[in-house]
């Protein structure tokens, strides 16, 4: 089987296919995220490192670059081809890209953004990267987790569209906390749901964040904290 994850740009135009079910581009669903983050953040929260683990591409990297202009952006991955081509296209003073083997060696965080990862890691694995990036992160730091929704059809067809997706192991919204609290992390508030008009009911959208807690979005999202003291 081949690895689709070192393909560099045919990975993006896998993606983007796959997604196009929706109407919208990578892009849309990148600021989507981040915005979510943001806005569930404390307002007084600047973070001043930010770990983006399974990077993928780098476009997400370049976005929390944006959103987060003090910050610098350290982008991991464990695709050495993708991380290249993501290296040559994004690489910048505050944006630097690395073998996740090698990210315990590149300091503390404050916040660790992650989408679409651990679908893709075997459910004996999970436990041990989530203790990873717990260790990575600094006592007070944020942990965000998105992931794909498997009760949502629309999440589900497209996922069955994308080469990489379709032996994904997804996991439910309902398991999500409890593997971030045995990593040490300690949830802020309700799994939150996202995405639940495609395009062509975008005049809908404007309902969205009254829905959040409705687990029918495309995608939800767990934000943690690591505890000043475990």
């Amino acid at each position: 089987m081949p690895d689709w994850f070192e393909q560099g740009d045919q990975y993006a135009e896998m993606l983007r296919s796959g997604i196009r079910l929706s109407g919208e581009e990578q892009e849309f669903f990148i600021a989507g995220r981040i915005r979510h983050l943001r806005e569930q953040l404390p307002p007084s929260f600047q973070p001043r490192r930010i770990l983006d683990f399974g990077c993928g591409t780098g476009l997400t990297a370049r976005r929390l670059s944006e959103t987060f202009p003090q910050a610098e952006i350290v982008a991991a991955d464990t695709a050495e081809n993708t991380l290249a081509w993501a290296k040559t296209k994004f690489d910048s003073p505050r944006i630097s890209f690395l073998p996740v083997q090698t990210m315990s060696l590149a300091g503390s965080f404050d916040l660790c953004y992650t989408n679409g990862v651990f679908h893709h890691i075997h459910p004996v694995d999970r436990a041990s990267t989530l203790r990873r990036i717990h260790s990575a992160l600094a006592p007070g730091a944020y942990f965000a987790l998105f992931e794909n929704n498997p009760w949502n059809p629309g999440t589900r067809m497209v996922m069955s569209r994308i080469p990489f997706d379709r032996d994904a192991i997804p996991i439910a919204p309902s398991s999500a906390p409890r593997l971030v609290r045995q990593a040490g992390f300690r949830p802020c508030g309700a799994t939150r749901f996202l995405f639940y008009f495609p395009r062509p009911l975008a005049a809908l959208r404007f309902l969205e964040p009254w829905l959040s807690r409705i687990p029918l979005g495309a995608q939800y999202c767990v934000l943690a904290i690591k505890p000043q003291m475990d």
